[in-house]
């Protein structure tokens, strides 16, 4: 495969958001709160709000959309992101396309001034959970009914969280090198 790149979507890209967000929902319908068919006829005002609501990050590939990822302040948590919506298109899957959203996801929380990035995953989904860890999220107590009901994943979703300050027993990302080294958050 050739490079990949990772770009943070402005407002004026959401043509581009709603292609891979629509391709998301046909491919893994189970995976996402909303359908193809909620989505599919909203308006552009629709999906400029969803922009202004979260970073949306894209990978690409020689103009070729590969996956997608958005990066959201967690709700009552300061300092605190959310990482959701990874998804990657099918051929492009254990190639590098999720862990590079996850580092641009890392880098982005930083330069947003958070400290934490917190990521739910079903607590049955293992492969998601052991991808979490690799990236070095850790595993947390902190548990909710799933958003999504799946048979194969279980009703509740675990929370895993990234340390993205100075936490000496935390996985060494590029971003908490960064952020250390800073006077503070911008």
């Amino acid at each position: 495969m050739n490079a990949i790149s990772v770009r943070l979507l402005a407002e004026d890209d959401w043509q581009d958001y709603r292609a891979i967000r629509l391709a998301s929902l046909q491919e893994a319908p189970q995976a996402f709160l909303a359908s193809y068919a909620e989505e599919v006829n909203k308006s552009e005002p629709y999906w400029r709000d969803r922009m202004l609501r979260a970073d949306r990050l894209l990978a690409e590939s020689e103009g070729i959309q590969l996956g997608v990822a958005s990066l959201e302040m967690t709700q009552g948590a300061a300092h605190s992101a959310d990482f959701c919506d990874l998804w990657v298109i099918p051929v492009s899957r254990n190639t590098g396309v999720a862990s590079r959203l996850v580092q641009a996801a890392i880098d982005q929380a930083v330069l947003n001034g958070c400290t934490k990035l917190f990521y739910w995953v079903s607590t049955e989904n293992g492969r998601a959970i052991g991808f979490a860890i690799n990236a070095g999220f850790r595993v947390t107590s902190q548990r909710r009914a799933a958003h999504i009901e799946n048979v194969e994943f279980g009703t509740q979703e675990i929370a895993l969280v990234l340390s993205l300050a100075n936490d000496p027993g935390a996985v060494a990302t590029s971003a908490s090198a960064r952020l250390t080294s800073k006077a503070g958050p911008r």
